[in-house]
């Protein structure tokens, strides 16, 4: 049973708190540059990640520059790319692409069949390429097939993973699984219990990975997912507004448990 509400959960200064970005923080756009960051926003981040002693992560298949740009001047711990980029709490960066050159054998491939199909956005984010059809969903099929073949030529090293009108070929080692479990082997995110919000289906990974360390997964979106999507989330949040105020909700109570 999917438990849905706004806010759900009752909140835990002990939580390890990893967040999705597009469709979880923001609202869809038909381009990645298009999404709104509400103005409150950075500072509510800001704020959650002091309640909770550092233990928030941003975990997107943005790269990091971009989620920097979205949120600056905040730059929170933080996932990209799939988690083939990662910045640790102590201001580090890992960069655990080893398919990039790959990638870059298959973009002239990829750049054909985005130019022969006008509407196709295709993003080159150097550890991953992610190529999305939101604006011209009827070739989502010939899409997704057209990159599932490609990736299959290096299967030992790449896969193709489907998102909402948006498929990315990625390091097939490498995920928001492996990203979460990156950071909680470290501090201020070990020992404590992960929380993962998301609400696509590349965020099952990272889903997987809180409820394995005893945790907790809640999808963003409407009831219900995509036809031939089965998600191991256990609870549900309606859209990114519910998000906020289930976030705010975190700050206040644990502000208040300190007072």
């Amino acid at each position: 049973m999917i438990e849905t509400g706004c806010p759900l959960l009752t909140p835990r200064d002990d939580w390890a708190l990893f967040l999705d970005i597009d469709g979880t923080l923001l609202e869809l756009a038909p381009t990645p540059s298009e999404v709104v960051v509400p103005a409150y926003l950075p500072d509510l981040l800001r704020a959650l990640n002091r309640v909770l002693g550092g233990a928030v992560a941003l975990v997107s298949g943005r790269s990091l520059a971009e989620l920097d740009a979205l949120f600056s001047p905040l730059a929170l711990t933080a996932a990209g790319q799939h988690g083939a980029e990662i910045r640790l709490p102590n201001g580090a960066t890992e960069r655990l692409g080893a398919a990039d050159g790959v990638l870059a054998g298959l973009m002239t491939e990829v750049a054909a069949f985005a130019a022969a199909r006008p509407g196709i956005l295709v993003e080159d984010k150097g550890m991953t390429v992610a190529v999305h059809c939101r604006k011209v969903p009827r070739y989502q099929a010939e899409l997704g097939q057209f990159l599932t073949d490609l990736a299959a030529k290096h299967s030992d090293r790449l896969e193709t993973i489907r998102g909402h009108c948006v498929f990315e070929i990625k390091s097939r080692n490498l995920s928001k699984r492996t990203a979460v479990e990156r950071l909680m082997r470290i501090a201020p995110f070990a020992g404590r219990l992960p929380l993962f919000i998301g609400d696509d289906r590349t965020d099952e990974d990272g889903f997987a990975a809180a409820l394995a360390l005893g945790g907790h997964a809640i999808r963003v979106g409407p009831d219900g997912p995509d036809p031939g999507w089965s998600t191991v989330a256990t609870s549900r949040l309606a859209d990114p507004a519910c998000v906020h105020a289930f976030l705010s909700h975190v700050v206040d109570a644990l502000n208040a448990d300190t007072r």
